[in-house]
């Protein structure tokens, strides 16, 4: 990407429902840094603000995009050239304040596309944030008509693709929404570090009883025998997979 020398760039990502929004906002709220606003695309996504790549949407959008292997993006992609770098940046510059140093740019699918957006900005810093599946999959569904087997199923795919590729990214910070949720202001300070900025209290409120909300519906469902039954197929299909993410099925 262009005048790559005069700015650090920085990639939120983690699926639909993960808290990539809030942590977006708050960020942006930082004198220091530049994201997108008033937009008029959803949540102000640099997916939709550009030409080079495909965003979620035409894979299936929240719930579906990780299955497809095209919506995978790395440095292999015929996509990274010199003329789509400049492209990239010509696009999303519109929407930045240049007179910034560090210009933002978060969308869910980015998860899959770390090594993708490596190859396009060699220096950029990237931050995943990571969410228990339950809640993500309970959450989506209001979008989706995929079953929660298959949102779950959905939520390994993409987090086991960008657990391989994590290796091949040299700036990178993983967060846990769970953590995020608890300690804020510790979370965010952890960030700045990482971007090598002085810190800022988070002027937006983060809310701390979503999960909790979320996990008492997956128990009501849980009372049904209908749900029971859903929720059995989740256990002996995932369970292990989403045991090595440090979560577990029952709520």
């Amino acid at each position: 990407m262009a005048a790559r020398g005069e700015h650090r760039y920085l990639f939120i990502g983690g699926l639909h429902k993960s808290g990539t929004s809030v942590l977006f906002k708050i960020l942006r709220d930082h004198p220091a840094i530049s994201g997108f606003r008033e937009t008029g695309v959803p949540e102000d996504e640099g997916q939709f603000l550009q030409s080079v790549f495909l965003p979620a949407r035409a894979y299936g959008g929240p719930g579906v995009f990780g299955f497809h292997p095209e919506a995978h993006l790395t440095e292999a992609s015929p996509l990274v050239t010199a003329e789509n770098r400049t492209r990239l940046f010509a696009e999303w510059s519109r929407y930045w304040d240049l007179r910034r140093p560090v210009l933002l740019e978060k969308s869910p699918p980015n998860l899959i596309r770390t090594r993708f957006l490596q190859a396009m900005v060699p220096d950029a810093f990237f931050i995943i944030i990571v969410r228990h599946p339950i809640p993500v999959a309970l959450a989506t569904r209001r979008w989706s008509t995929a079953t929660l087997p298959a949102l779950i199923e959905h939520w390994l795919v993409c987090h086991e693709t960008y657990a391989a590729d994590r290796p091949h990214i040299r700036r990178l910070l993983e967060i846990r929404y769970e953590e995020f949720i608890a300690d804020p202001e510790a979370l965010l300070a952890q960030v700045y570090a990482f971007i090598d900025l002085p810190p800022q209290p988070a002027r937006r409120k983060v809310a701390s009883d979503l999960n909790d909300r979320y996990l008492a519906e997956w128990r009501r469902l849980q009372a049904t025998p209908e749900g029971e039954e859903v929720i059995q197929v989740i256990r002996e299909r995932f369970g292990d997979r989403i045991a090595r993410w440090g979560y577990r099925v029952e709520a």
